[in-house]
């Protein structure tokens, strides 16, 4: 997959989660301002019914109070309160009595206009024109039919007075304005939900107000399921698309390493191969024939090729082993000295063929450890040979030993080329290598610095690398005293 069509990829599957995600916002929003809409609604339609209660209990009072003079009545005026215990309901939308009321009603048609003429002019104060028990009855039962179960707090509000006469269930003697905490006022001032009283005078003497603390919380605990759901969900689909594009990039960076490890092994190969044929062809040749040593030497040329290329394969063979998990150390006590100074031995003729050192400074106290022989001088042939790979002229190589809390550390240093921050998140995986394309002045696979860290794990130690570009690198090996300690 190239670059572009993963640009292109990733492009589209961020519009299309950047839609998503709008589109879930719109929705939320359009649905807490639905809701917000539907629950004005219903409390405005509560107010109305209520108000409008107020007003039919006072007009049928005033039309029994006036029936009863006219039928010769004692004339004086009967409490409001007393028509309500005599069969007013606050949820009625009739006057109580007998069927004759209705009758009674309409034969005092005339006496009930000329009353609303005089009403006109009523000067009686707000406070005394409502009955505290049913405006507190008729909220409650308004508020509850339309299915709102919340906190609320209620007042009347008198226009002659220029302040709330009624808050909740008790009259206000004095209030002085918004700055009164008493029973709520402050919240009704600022409240939205208004409605004018007595409409039917020439002026509305004043005003119900309702007014909800937990309004906010009301209105979202309807959508809160869906908010927390679609939050969630949004959660997945943002997890599940930074783990692809994760996977796309780990995708890219395999196929590039793919590459790079197939045109190093045909080229480590390709080079032995063409030896081995011309050294081959070359002693086939009579002029050669006749000379023994130049045989012999080509013969050792042909050994040494086979050995390269065999030991290439066998590595390759063995981090198949050890990815499996297929293999096993043979551990055994042994000093770590004598294996720094045999695999110096060994490898300081190729750092003297380029005119470079190889130093040590082993001052580890204690340097006998539990590991296995063999795999930790291969992977300290490794990293020297990384060492004098990456080393652009004479080599400086150095490795020492000292005590740790741990056990036992190892450093392998060097005045090469160094290795960039980026480059020394990868170095330790199968097959990486810095991309260098077709250009293989540094030859091998990729996996030696994987072995390296395979075989450190295998022997519950650790491998560290510290490295600037143009300043050289070190790597650290920690090896505990005992593997199965």
């Amino acid at each position: 997959m190239n670059a572009q069509r993963i640009r292109l990829i990733i492009g589209l599957m961020t519009s299309a989660l950047i839609g998503i995600i709008c589109l879930q916002i719109y929705w939320i929003d359009w649905n807490i301002r639905l809701n917000e809409e539907q629950f004005d609604k219903n409390v405005f339609a509560a107010l109305n019914r209520v108000a409008g209660k107020l007003q039919y209990y006072e007009e049928t009072v005033s039309v029994m109070e006036a029936m009863n003079k006219t039928k010769g009545g004692t004339g004086r005026k009967r409490p409001k309160a007393q028509y309500l215990e005599n069969g007013f309901s606050a949820q009625s939308n009739v006057a109580p009595g007998d069927t004759g009321s209705k009758r009674s009603f309409e034969d005092n048609i005339t006496m009930w206009e000329s009353m609303k003429v005089l009403q006109l002019f009523d000067s009686t104060p707000l406070a005394e024109r409502i009955n505290l028990d049913l405006l507190a009855k008729s909220v409650q039962e308004e508020i509850s039919s339309r299915g709102i179960d919340a906190t609320y707090q209620y007042g009347v509000y008198s226009k002659a007075r220029n302040s709330y006469v009624i808050v909740n269930d008790h009259y206000v003697v004095e209030d002085s304005g918004p700055q009164i905490t008493q029973g709520g006022a402050p919240t009704l001032y600022n409240s939205p939900y208004k409605v004018a009283l007595f409409t039917q005078d020439m002026e509305s003497p004043g005003y119900l107000s309702l007014y909800f603390p937990n309004r906010t919380s009301l209105v979202l605990g309807s959508v809160l399921k869906a908010l927390v759901m679609s939050v969630i969900f949004t959660g997945i689909i943002l997890f599940c698309f930074w783990y692809t594009i994760q996977v796309i990039y780990r995708q890219k960076q395999l196929s590039e390493m793919k590459n790079d490890f197939i045109n190093n092994m045909t080229h480590e190969f390709k080079t032995p191969i063409a030896t081995i044929s011309l050294a081959a062809d070359s002693i086939g040749s009579p002029m050669i024939m006749s000379h023994p040593d130049k045989i012999k030497r080509f013969v050792d040329i042909i050994r040494q090729e086979n050995r390269r290329m065999n030991s290439q394969v066998e590595r390759v063979l063995q981090m198949a082993l050890i990815d499996k998990k297929d293999f096993q150390l043979s551990v055994d006590d042994l000093n770590l000295h004598e294996v720094i100074q045999q695999a110096v031995d060994n490898f300081s003729l190729q750092v003297e063929k380029r005119e470079g050192s190889l130093l040590t400074d082993l001052q580890a106290q204690s340097p006998v450890i539990e590991g296995d022989a063999t795999h930790i001088a291969s992977i300290i042939h490794n990293l020297l040979d990384n060492a004098n790979k990456y080393s652009p002229e004479k080599p400086e190589i150095t490795i020492s030993t000292r005590d740790v809390p741990m056990g036992i550390e190892i450093a392998i240093t060097d005045k090469g080329v160094g290795i960039s921050k980026e480059a020394r998140k990868h170095i330790f995986d199968k097959f990486y290598r810095v991309h260098t394309g077709n250009i293989h002045d540094v030859k091998g696979f990729g996996l030696g610095l994987s072995y390296v860290k395979a075989i450190m794990t295998a022997h519950k130690g650790l491998v560290d690398v510290k490295s600037e570009p143009g300043r050289g690198s070190t790597f650290v090996l920690t090896f505990p005293k005992r593997v199965n300690g």
